[in-house]
């Protein structure tokens, strides 16, 4: 497929999708081979930062791929502007689906509120950003020694998900001393009026009266800013990788927050598009649909908890009933206001989950040859929540820092009540050694399971 063939529907599309009011970054769309599209999904950026991990994703991807498990029709970039890959093997009513695709896509990161905070933290150009980052790690690579700068990359990169996003990106260090409002309440009657004797509080609480506030003050959930600004030993060059994994997780937290919905809108919009394009050929137009039937077909697990979803499937049918119960306007009013958990637990019903037959099912042995699913809860709330539960904390453990001691050794805590989640020990503890390579002291969590039961790993040098 020739890029002048596509140049043809691309920028008619663009008129019908802002006659309908959407209203996107300019997007520039790039053709690319099939490899090279395969790499972006599996770095997440035309470039970025080299780490062996990639190279794992890549394989695992490669071989979806060869098997026809997975197939890539389009990456999208949000930004100003936007950059869309589109694959030079797809057929031509494919990436004529993917251009009307991608729109929906440019209109909901430039108007959803989760999307515009983040950008206008991180900027608007990510793409450039990240190739900046890949090019000064390659310089830390020459200067220091591949080893040494893979060791800080393995502690950033196992931890990119524990960030704090509802912190801003550009943090204040905590205070040096505590406020008085913060010391302890003195206690009433004989104790409270005795707990300090004359001349003793000068000396407690230091020359001029104030005291040193802990580190953290409270707990902190942002473990990759915390080790960037309180690493004991780390250097300049080793906080800036902290920094910038920790940045690009800021970017891509909408895209995983806003997963049911981005994919949902853009589906519905180049469904819309395309449908009303007269001018597309009528074959062409009938091999789109097809593809669209493709992408948005529903599909099971093999899991015993629940269905699995097709994000895809999922987002279009609500916005469909939204639009048609509610209206257009009402539509991009919730496209701007709303992330999945309010999108699943405000706009998915019990009538809708039924249509799509998303109950949680359980697997029955076979008798006399019979190997079936059952339902087995139509509770609709807990079918929200198994849906939105891989979600929580961008779907990582919640583990925050508890406690730096005085000989400057980290303690960390986990608690299952928290997120619902159990840890796996054997990879906590290779995380913690990631952890404790460059935080230069000894490293220990505190993780309490469902049941209250405390584990403490350990590991120093």
């Amino acid at each position: 497929m020739s890029n002048q063939q596509l140049s043809q529907y691309a920028p008619r599309l663009e008129a019908m999708a802002r006659d309908y009011g959407l209203d996107y970054y300019p997007v520039d769309f790039e053709l690319v081979p099939n490899t090279f599209m395969m790499e972006v999904a599996v770095y997440g950026l035309p470039v970025r930062m080299p780490h062996w991990s990639f190279g794992v994703r890549y394989i695992y991807q490669y071989v979806q791929h060869r098997m026809g498990h997975s197939r890539i029709f389009e990456v999208v970039f949000p930004g100003d502007p936007n950059r869309a890959y589109l694959v030079t093997d797809n057929k031509l009513a494919e990436n004529t689906l993917v251009t009307a695709h991608v729109l929906g896509h440019a209109d909901f990161s430039r108007n959803n509120a989760l999307f515009g905070r983040m950008q206008s933290q991180v900027g608007f150009r990510i793409v450039e950003q990240a190739a900046e980052r890949a090019h000064r790690i390659q310089q830390a690579i020459e200067e220091h020694g591949q080893r040494h700068v893979e060791a800080v990359l393995d502690a950033a990169l196992a931890l990119e998900q524990n960030v704090d996003v509802d912190r801003d990106l550009i943090r204040s260090d905590y205070p040096l001393y505590e406020a008085a409002s913060d010391r302890e309440t003195p206690t009433r009657g004989f104790r409270g009026r005795y707990a300090h004797l004359p001349g003793e509080e000068r000396e407690a609480d230091g020359e001029h009266g104030l005291r040193r506030a802990p580190i953290p003050p409270q707990p902190e959930f942002d473990l990759l800013w915390f080790i960037a600004r309180y690493g004991p030993e780390l250097e300049d060059w080793e906080r800036d990788i902290f920094l910038a994994v920790r940045e690009e997780s800021f970017y891509f937290y909408p895209l995983f927050a806003c997963q049911i919905m981005n994919e949902g809108w853009a589906s519905y919009w180049h469904a819309r598009l395309l449908r009303e394009a007269d001018f597309l050929p009528q074959q062409l137009y009938l091999d789109a649909i097809k593809a669209h039937s493709d992408v948005v077909r529903p599909y099971a697990g093999s899991e015993s908890v629940s269905l699995s979803i097709n994000p895809y499937h999922v987002g279009f049918c609500i916005w469909e009933k939204i639009i048609e119960d509610r209206g257009l306007d009402a539509a991009f009013r919730i496209r701007a206001e709303e992330d999945d958990y309010g999108f699943i637990r405000n706009y998915l019903d019990e009538g809708l989950a039924r249509q799509l037959q998303l109950f949680a099912y359980t697997h029955r042995r076979p008798r006399a040859g019979e190997d079936r699913y059952v339902v087995e809860d139509r509770d609709i709330h807990r079918l929200r929540e198994l849906i939105l539960a891989p979600k929580f904390n961008y779907g990582a453990p919640r583990v925050y820092v508890q406690h730096v001691a005085v000989d400057g050794s980290l303690t960390l805590r986990h608690e299952a009540r928290i997120d619902g989640r159990g840890l796996d020990l054997p990879r906590a503890r290779k995380v913690l050694e990631y952890i404790q390579r460059v935080w230069r002291r000894p490293v220990r969590l505190h993780t309490v399971d469902g049941s209250g039961e405390e584990e403490v790993l350990e590991v120093s040098d």
